[in-house]
């Protein structure tokens, strides 16, 4: 299969390489030309590509999750997805503090674009890192931990800076939750409690169809260790009468537990089961874009004014937040984040322009989209968005000088700088 998981992107690469050591993957690495690192294809951009060169997926590599229980680490292959990585994680009595919507993307590849859950306390999943160990372009095994000179600007490095073999992640004790789905609630209310509402629970989503000016749905994920949410008057969402998929109408078979019965952490964190397809709906693309969460109300309100034109080809939209982190191109970076997410239809050629209004309503909030989802703003306005950028391609130059690891995307957003 030559395509990205939505189908909308087909590689130009000449080869996808499945190496199965090491050694392998630094020969791979120091004796080709143009070489990029293939996660499990949740891209929906060409952030992945490497035209006329190499692909080098790890899927082969062996499964590595070492623990160390008196340093509540774990070596991890990046390879790995979190679906397999984190049941053996609890298994050792630990937990990844927070997970993404679907357990299938690999560790790697979410790690190198900052990709995330929910929760006020919660970051990136990319704020677990406290190491990586990567092959740069001469082929080399470098380690980079926290501490390092490079390291916040290595971790969400967009696959630029070498080929990320294994990470070392911090855990956290592993913990219970409880998910409960409420339905229909006014979009006036998060005017002045949508800071409260965000942080009633471990972890909250919002779902919204702009059909109207209301949420369809929010999830609430709480921790049994800690006191149920959400008995407040502002309050009138009513609890769902059974399982919801975020999208009206979908089967509901393959999102994670609802109605309030606790599971382990992996198993209600996410909102699709491991053992099922990792899709929302079907053909679709994606789109997400970062502000600050004190900016979200106003965002939305500012949406809102465009829904009549957004609806059409929207299958859902998410608001979700997450904490400030400090790494250099991290859409989270210096700021505490709610992130709004569109679940398009399948026709890029409609999509697209809805895209641009988007991006334009949002503009006024320094909206930072996601590295590897749909976006149309240009180079310069993104390049805007990231004070450390000039430092980020200052990497760039020592750990691949010549050029190896680059390709269309990144000679858009960082050929002008590098």
């Amino acid at each position: 299969m030559n395509r990205n998981w939505a189908g909308n992107i087909t590689y130009a690469a000449a080869e996808i390489a499945r190496p199965s050591t090491v050694e392998e993957v630094r020969g791979l690495v120091g004796y080709g030309r143009h070489v990029r690192a293939l996660g499990t294809r949740h891209s929906f951009n060409d952030l992945a590509d490497s035209p006329g060169g190499t692909l080098v997926s790890l899927a082969d590599m062996p499964p590595v999750v070492e623990v160390d229980t008196a340093a509540a680490t774990a070596r991890v292959a990046a390879g790995l997805t979190y679906a397999h990585v984190a049941p053996l994680l609890d298994a050792h009595g630990f937990a990844l503090p927070a997970m993404a919507s679907l357990p299938h993307i690999s560790v790697g590849g979410a790690i190198a674009t900052a990709s995330h859950g929910s929760g006020v306390r919660n970051g990136a999943l990319s704020s677990s890192v406290a190491e990586l160990e990567l092959v740069t372009a001469g082929g080399d095994l470098v380690r980079i931990g926290k501490g390092d000179d490079d390291f916040a600007g290595a971790v969400v490095g967009l696959g630029a800076l070498g080929v990320v073999t294994h990470v070392v992640l911090d855990l956290v004790p592993s913990f219970d939750v409880r998910q409960r789905v409420h339905e229909v609630l006014p979009l006036d209310v998060l005017d002045d409690h949508f800071a409260e509402l965000m942080a009633c629970a471990y972890s909250v989503c919002l779902f919204t169809d702009w059909r109207a000016p209301l949420l369809t749905q929010v999830w609430v994920q709480e921790r049994v260790d800690e006191p149920a949410a959400l008995d407040v008057p502002w309050f009138t969402a009513t609890p769902a009468s059974g399982p919801r998929h975020p999208v009206d109408g979908m089967p509901t078979g393959s999102c994670t537990t609802q109605g309030g019965v606790p599971g382990r952490w992996f198993e209600r964190l996410p909102h699709f089961r491991a053992d099922q397809p990792p899709s929302s709906s079907g053909d679709e693309l994606q789109s997400e874009y970062m502000i600050a969460a004190v900016d979200a109300v106003a965002a939305l309100r500012a949406l809102d004014g465009v829904r009549d034109l957004i609806r059409p080809v929207l299958q859902i939209c998410e608001v979700r937040t997450a904490a400030a982190d400090g790494f250099w191109l991290s859409p989270c970076g210096g700021r505490a984040t709610a992130s709004i997410h569109f679940t398009w239809t399948a026709d890029l050629a409609a999509v697209l322009p809805v895209v641009a209004l988007v991006e334009d309503r949002l503009a006024p909030f320094a909206a930072r989209p996601h590295w590897a989802k749909t976006f149309t703003a240009t180079p310069d306005a993104v390049a805007a968005l990231y004070d450390r950028l000039p430092d980020f391609c200052d990497l760039v130059r020592r750990y691949d000088p010549v050029g190896k690891f680059a390709n269309a995307f990144t000679d858009r957003h960082l050929g002008a700088h590098v």
